[in-house]
């Protein structure tokens, strides 16, 4: 009978797959051996692999661009960088080397786009799309970047109050676009997007504000999809009004030319994920082209804003089991050095899975399992894979350590948790790691953070 760990996996899943296989009982990552990277940085341990963030911008390029040329399509493809999934400097200089436009979402946004003019990485005609509810300090710094020479910044209007507050502030021409408040999935609580101006509003909101005023362009109308790009009777729906409200305000706004589509491709979350990527991309651009030639109006540009896709698929998060607690006859506990809470908050906060694998002894017998986090809160832990309602790892030796690791953890954990900050129960952030490769193809890791120290805790709660 096969029942180790190596057994289950091959067993449940096609394997290897193209990020993941197994040399001498150890987990390869990206041809990475985990337990390398282990022994020379420890555990709890953040990592981010830069190529993989590059290899997703070139991939959606790719796709794009031979959807556009099978569907004749009159328009470009253009890829945005939503910084909010990971606001990292090492992150936007591997996206900016990759020549992409940046979506901002905050005023603090703002100063790391005069971080990057200052360090050379960007000019003043890189495209920036300001998206988001904007306060008092978001629309002076928008207006400051416009009025010190950025020629391709885009606001995007989510509110009639916007505009006129967003125009007694700049001083040169420039363009503008209107998000669309689009309609939520039929299981939200709630009905429209809180984000946005609605969809009978905006051909009139365009005449009484924007037709008239000559310092600014309409350019840009974008919609934005909370569940991000799925092939769905929702989305197909969604898409479908979005472009016809284009198309009617085309016919009165002959600057506008380019629909931002936003809400992203999703990300692989689990061994046997299966998302037909090439298949939307053609789809999406079909759609619109017929839509536009039914109006009788020119294709849009199209752009995306793709965030998660980005960058989420170049995380991951290691951690050594530190004691298996058993607690009744069927519950073994697997105490992790770290906690989820704080480490991979959305496991906790909207019970999101990542994909778990153990690091070694994958020739030993399986066993179920329940993953328990340090803090001391019941909900610190993780008890059910995506494919299955139960977690099966090697079992448990206390002479022989074991390692496990989460895998595309790499969007939105460290900012949600609070990187740097105040954590549950005062556990500290764990170590974080870019991994990187040079011409040759050689690795080369670098310690990008340690782990936390309680000084620097006890200076932000006041006690130094």
């Amino acid at each position: 009978m096969k029942n180790k760990y190596v057994d289950l996996i091959e067993q449940t899943f096609e394997w290897p797959q193209e990020e993941f296989k197994v040399v001498d009982d150890e987990l390869y990552f990206h041809d990475i051996a985990m337990m390398d990277i282990i022994k020379q940085y420890g555990t709890p341990l953040k990592i981010s692999y830069l190529p993989k963030i590059a290899s997703q911008i070139q991939k959606a390029k790719r796709m794009f661009n031979v959807a556009i040329a099978k569907a004749d399509y009159n328009g470009t493809y253009n890829f945005c960088y939503c910084t909010k999934s990971s606001h990292f400097s090492f992150v936007l200089e591997e996206v900016i080397r990759n020549e992409v436009h940046l979506e901002t979402s905050s005023a603090f946004d703002i100063n790391i786009i005069d971080a990057l003019l200052e360090q050379g990485l960007i000019d003043r005609h890189k495209l920036i799309v300001c998206n988001g509810f904007k306060r008092g300090q978001y629309i002076d710094n928008i207006a400051r970047l416009i009025n010190t020479g950025f020629t391709n910044v885009i606001p995007i209007i989510d509110n009639m109050h916007e505009f006129d507050e967003l125009y007694g502030k700049i001083e040169h021409y420039t363009k503008i676009g209107i998000r669309i408040a689009s309609e939520e999935e039929p299981k939200f609580e709630f009905y429209t997007s809180r984000l946005g101006i609605g969809y009978k509003d905006i051909l009139q909101f365009y005449k009484d504000n924007i037709k008239k005023n000559k310092m600014v362009e309409m350019k840009m109308l974008h919609f934005f999809i909370n569940t991000g790009i799925q092939d769905s009777a929702y989305y197909w729906s969604e898409l479908n009004k979005c472009v016809n409200i284009y198309c009617d305000l085309k016919k009165i706004c002959p600057t506008l030319d380019s629909l931002n589509i936003g809400g992203g491709f999703p990300i692989k979350n689990k061994l046997d994920f299966n998302f037909d990527y090439e298949y939307m991309a053609e789809e999406i651009i079909l759609q619109i082209k017929n839509i536009c030639e039914s109006h009788g109006v020119q294709e849009p540009h199209i752009f995306t804003e793709f965030g998660s896709y980005t960058v989420g698929e170049s995380g991951a998060t290691l951690f050594s089991i530190l004691d298996q607690k058993k607690q009744n006859d069927r519950e073994a506990w697997n105490m992790i050095d770290g906690s989820f809470m704080t480490t991979l908050p959305d496991c906790w906060a909207i019970n999101k899975k990542f994909i778990l694998l153990a690091i070694n002894n994958w020739d030993k017998e399986n066993e179920r399992v329940f993953l328990g986090g340090l803090t001391c809160d019941s909900d610190d832990y993780y008890n059910s894979e995506s494919h299955a309602n139960a977690i099966y790892m090697p079992k448990y030796d206390k002479d022989n350590q074991q390692y496990i690791g989460f895998f595309h953890t790499g969007a939105y954990q460290e900012s949600i948790a609070g990187y740097g900050g105040i954590q549950h129960c005062l556990l500290p952030a764990p170590k974080h790691v870019i991994i990187s490769r040079d011409e040759e193809g050689e690795i080369t890791t670098k310690l990008f953070a340690k782990e936390q120290s309680y000084k620097s805790m006890l200076k932000i709660l006041g006690y130094m």
